[in-house]
């Protein structure tokens, strides 16, 4: 496969959530991701679908929500993605350890290959990293986003899985999908994928043959998504993973891309999306995320749904932090 029809990084990583206005408040409000599109589970249609990401919803920058009120909370643990990393500017670092410890999250500090790393959980418990990078990838900026410009999250830096062994995992990475093995830090093996100038290009599994089982619930990933940039390249992608001995779904029509799930080694679900048609086949850019959007077939019981659907709280941002150092005003000034 050429490397213009590559998996060429991550497209989006969907997380289970308890609560819809949870992940409003952590985040729009606090990590200034835009609300792109609000829809509902194709299977479920009585419960959001919510996806965050830059001003426009570009591949390498969505996080999506499946929020079922008062669910259980989760566990992440092997056979999982159990870390979604963002990428920040590598200057923005003190900025973000405030503006976190403002919410009265605890957090950790540390290095990776080099890398500050800025870790927390969300309100359910999911792992969220932030890694300041001075190469950073071209991304939107939101004209409503609550951080100033130059300190805004850019997109997907990687995720993490967290697995038994890495011989099975790796065999699929490097074999079948065509990353290629980068770096290797302890038990920690980093995969890079085809466009190295493109968000969320990397993808890190830690190998732990002692980690105890995930438990699915709140604050869990779901599935990760890889992108292809057409139907056919996913097309050519479903040949080649199933002659390969893959189970490989028929593809489904998700309306703003179109998508096909395995289970890759160790038990993460994966996902092959392609980048079109994108968010705004329904929607403008400047409506983006501002009404229920809904799949065709659910249109005949949309008034049922809405009646269903707790309400969007999206007017109050985030206030609990306020930074005045010079560099921060000034990136405000040039925000607006």
């Amino acid at each position: 496969m050429h490397t213009k029809d590559a998996i060429t990084g991550i497209h989006h990583i969907t997380a289970v959530a308890s609560s819809t206005a949870e992940t409003i408040d952590v985040y729009e409000n606090v990590l200034g991701l835009r609300l792109v599109k609000q829809t509902v589970n194709f299977d479920d249609p009585f419960t959001y679908h919510l996806y965050y990401g830059d001003a426009l919803g570009a591949p390498g920058t969505i996080l999506t929500f499946f929020p079922w009120a008062d669910l259980p909370q989760g566990k992440p643990g092997t056979g999982m993605v159990t870390a979604i990393a963002f990428a920040i500017p590598r200057a923005s670092m003190d900025f973000w350890n405030r503006r976190i410890k403002a919410t009265g999250r605890a957090l950790k500090t540390g290095e990776r290959f080099g890398d500050p790393v800025i870790t927390f959980s969300d309100t359910d418990g999911l792992p969220i990293e932030l890694i300041g990078r001075v190469d950073l990838p071209p991304t939107t900026g939101w004209d409503r986003c609550p951080i100033p410009g130059d300190h805004a999250i850019r997109g997907f830096h990687s995720a993490t899985a967290t697995l038994h062994g890495i011989k099975d995992i790796q065999a699929l990475l490097e074999g079948e999908m065509g990353m290629r093995r980068q770096l290797q830090e302890g038990a920690r093996y980093r995969f890079m994928m085809a466009d190295q100038a493109a968000p969320g290009h990397l993808f890190d599994v830690v190998a732990d043959p002692a980690a105890p089982p995930g438990k699915p619930g709140g604050g869990t990933v779901h599935h990760i998504a890889f992108r292809t940039a057409s139907d056919e390249t996913q097309a050519q992608w479903q040949s080649k993973l199933r002659q390969a001995g893959r189970h490989v779904t028929e593809v489904r029509d998700r309306k703003y891309f179109r998508s096909i799930y395995f289970n890759s080694p160790g038990g993460v679900l994966f996902e092959i999306a392609t980048d079109p048609p994108g968010f705004t086949i329904d929607e403008s850019v400047e409506d983006l995320g501002t009404t229920l959007m809904l799949p065709d077939q659910y249109e005949p019981i949309r008034t049922d749904i809405e009646k269903r659907l707790p309400s969007l709280q999206r007017n109050a941002f985030y206030h609990g932090f306020e930074d005045t150092s010079a560099s921060t005003k000034a990136g405000r000034a040039s925000a607006t």
